[in-house]
């Protein structure tokens, strides 16, 4: 075998091509020369065997919500046959917004362990997408919720019913209770900044908390001054909030399902970066994208000077994105100017 072909095993030791969407199983060797490092480096394992994604979504993430969804599904009960006993109808309200929070962290505890599921050869990134179709679904859940909101207080504007403002500030004063408990567990166990599945669960739970405080002012208001209007008031200025959060979900599932790059990084530095590399000359076919909070992605292809040491570029580029940028899971594809490749569309 004297052609010089190099393959790379020791760049792609897992072999999972999972690049396919960037072009780069399109192999192109260079026949004529036999002078092409087929780089396909999948630099998550950055020449040290072990994946090193991390996985910030492991044990605590599960804890977190686990204990989060067992005190909302307590105080649900309790509430809801609290107002079957007492004939309260704003008891079995609060029990169905309660409800609403149990769905979502129940949805986002389902879905952390369908991501834990191995990948298959039909689904070669695994299960991870499921994490963010939850946040997804939370946060249209969420739109939803203060949607309904909304279009109840309109109602009541023109004529503000009379509200037993007493036993509807105890009430409230439960569900606060019940939501910070929840809310302590999940800032405590989990990554409510960086799980994207973890912070739309707790964005439902915060939002039941803010109509919580909301509640008990407007509770406060209709007891001591009889403003009744306070009650569609302030449920119009916790929808508003809960409707920010909401889109601020949306918004960051959207960019990751539509293959965006993270927000963290910068992909005209990455370019700019990789292509200061002694003996690079171009880069193209660049496309960074997430697969679920914690995972970042990278494809490229490198352009190099003929005669120059491939692997060395290579290795290079690998410690480049992942000592800089964080980029863990990378596949760089090395090309010398012999090396011809169909038009990419992407």
């Amino acid at each position: 075998m004297s052609n010089k072909h190099e393959h790379g095993h020791e760049n792609c030791k897992h072999g999972d091509h999972e690049s396919d969407r960037s072009g780069l199983t399109t192999h192109g060797s260079d026949h004529s020369g036999h002078n092409h490092s087929h780089g396909h480096s999948h630099g998550h394992h950055g020449h040290h065997h072990g994946h090193g994604h991390h996985h910030h979504h492991g044990p605590n993430n599960k804890a977190g919500l686990l204990i989060a969804l067992i005190i909302t599904s307590g105080i649900m009960f309790l509430e809801f046959f609290g107002g079957l006993i007492t004939n309260s109808l704003a008891l079995l309200s609060d029990s169905g917004h309660m409800l609403s929070d149990a769905g979502a962290l129940a949805l986002s505890l389902a879905a952390m362990f369908l991501a834990a599921k191995a990948a298959t050869r039909k689904k070669t990134f695994g299960y991870h997408r499921f994490e963010v179709l939850a946040a997804l679904l939370n946060g249209v859940t969420l739109f939803v919720i203060a949607g309904f909101i909304i279009a109840e207080a309109v109602e009541r504007f023109s004529e503000p019913p009379t509200v037993a403002s007493g036993s509807m500030m105890i009430i409230a004063s439960i569900g606060l209770l019940a939501n910070l408990a929840s809310a302590w567990f999940l800032m405590r166990k989990s990554d409510v900044k960086g799980n994207l599945n973890v912070r739309s669960a707790y964005l439902h739970v915060i939002g039941d908390a803010l109509g919580s405080v909301g509640a008990i002012v407007a509770g406060l208001l209709m007891q001591l001054f009889s403003w009744y209007i306070a009650d569609p008031i302030i449920s119009v200025v916790v929808a508003l909030l809960i409707l920010k959060g909401a889109w601020g979900i949306i918004r960051s599932t959207i960019h990751i399902l539509m293959e965006g790059t993270p927000d963290t990084i910068d992909s005209d530095k990455v370019n700019t970066d990789l292509l200061a590399i002694d003996g690079v000359l171009d880069v193209h076919d660049l496309h960074i994208w997430t697969v679920t909070s914690g995972i970042d992605s990278l494809t490229c292809h490198l352009r190099i000077e003929d005669g120059s040491d491939s692997q060395l570029i290579l290795q290079q580029a690998i410690k480049l994105l992942e000592d800089k940028f964080q980029l863990q899971h990378t596949t760089i594809q090395i090309e010398s100017s012999g090396i011809k490749h169909a038009e990419l569309k992407i």
